[in-house]
């Protein structure tokens, strides 16, 4: 990686940089929020677009000498309603988070009734969580999964016949199953509710159509861009086009200022890189990957919530181990497997602490990993379980993953 003005500039820095990317060509990268960016996203992302201050929309500014900037945007936001169905897509939020936030100011009052995915079952902070937002300022009723890790659709019917909500919330940052998009809007009509689809983590198997759209039936369609899109870390907040103008002026002057017209080109990229046959290709690899993986840790005696995957993720289930997420997620980054803790349904240990790890294959698919490595990874995993306070074992199953990461190396020309 060329970065010797930095180097130039601040050594530091300079130096924490090269010792990430060595971390990250030498890692197993299993956290499912994470992928690799191209090079293309990454120059457009640290592009000579980031000196530019651009409030307003494309053509209605609040600065000059946005001619540029305009047609960029323009770009984005057509390529996002393009790739996702959408009849308006708002390119500007800095963060999924703040894409979600647009929607809750322009559809929703404080005190304003919510039905969302339950965040130990599988939802988002922002959809619900009481020390986020969205459950501090409004009224959240919670529904989750049932034993199999499947979202009870009758329960979700129940709460909301009961709570009467203004706004329902589908999508999830954990949830391994195909979400019934269809049923969420048949339980929208009957309350009279808005629905929200957040499909962060799957917005790239979305895009690529190997997981149905939200987009025929939501009236908001919420996602970041640096999942499993494999873009920019951003957010998009699409939507019908009776709400387009509602939406716009939630994102500005709602809750930001200046866009980030960087971070927008590189978000151009992303999308016209999606719209490609062998993104199709990727993220049907990207789901065979993580059934491989899934497969190959049940083969070792894991537990895998639900017993499958329909996606790009899955949760390991530590608890007849004795073992928690926390441990178990530092003992993986010792062999050279980064991942995250995470709540199983019903989890007897806090959100700190956690009785699972969350597992995602878009980043190692982006490097080339195939089925055939994912059953290498899931031993690797479960050797780590096994062996976790075996310093010598340990140190082995290091060296297997190095082997793997060797094999795959990012960012070679």
């Amino acid at each position: 990686m060329d970065i010797k003005n930095i180097k130039k500039v601040d050594p530091q820095v300079a130096q924490q940089i090269e010792l990430e990317f060595e971390r990250q060509q030498n890692t197993i990268e299993l956290i499912a929020s994470e992928n690799i960016t191209s090079l293309a996203v990454m120059e457009a992302s640290g592009s000579v677009l980031t000196n530019k201050y651009a409030e307003g929309k494309p053509y209605k500014r609040f600065y000059n000498g946005c001619e540029h900037v305009d047609i960029i945007e323009e770009i984005a936001q057509e390529r996002a309603k393009s790739l996702f169905g959408v009849d308006h897509a708002n390119v500007q939020p800095h963060s999924g988070a703040q894409a979600n936030m647009a929607v809750f100011l322009y559809a929703l009052k404080p005190g304003d009734k919510v039905l969302g995915m339950d965040l130990s079952n599988g939802g988002h902070l922002t959809h619900g969580s009481p020390v986020n937002f969205s459950g501090l300022y409004f009224d959240v009723a919670s529904y989750g999964v049932n034993e199999y890790g499947e979202i009870d659709y009758d329960d979700v019917r129940a709460k909301a016949l009961s709570h009467k909500p203004k706004l329902i919330v589908c999508g999830a940052s954990n949830y391994s199953k195909i979400i019934d998009f269809k049923r969420f809007k048949e339980i929208a009509d009957e309350v009279g509710a808005l629905l929200m689809a957040d499909i962060a983590h799957i917005a790239g198997l979305v895009a690529a159509g190997v997981h149905p759209s939200p987009a025929p039936y939501a009236d908001f369609v919420t996602t970041t861009t640096h999942k499993s899109l494999r873009g920019p870390r951003g957010g998009i907040t699409m939507c019908k086009a009776e709400h387009a103008a509602g939406v716009d002026k939630a994102v500005f002057p709602g809750i930001q200022g200046g866009p980030l017209e960087h971070i927008i080109a590189a978000k151009a990229i992303a999308l016209h890189e999606a719209a490609q046959p062998e993104f199709k290709t990727y993220a049907a690899q990207v789901i065979k990957n993580a059934q491989a993986l899934a497969q190959g840790l049940m083969d070792e005696g894991m537990d895998i919530v639900g017993g499958m995957t329909q996606n790009h993720l899955m949760t390991l289930d530590l608890r007849k181990f004795g073992k928690t997420g926390k441990d178990m997620a530092n003992v993986l980054e010792q062999v050279g497997i980064t991942a995250n803790k995470n709540t199983v349904p019903n989890d007897p240990q806090s959100p700190f602490v956690t009785s699972g790890v969350r597992l995602g294959t878009p980043a190692v698919t982006t490097r080339g990993f195939k089925e055939d490595d994912m059953v290498e990874v899931a031993k690797i995993i479960a050797g780590a379980v096994f062996a976790s306070d075996n310093e010598q074992g340990l140190k082995n199953l290091r060296e297997r993953a190095l082997k793997l990461c060797k094999r795959y190396p990012i960012y070679v020309d």
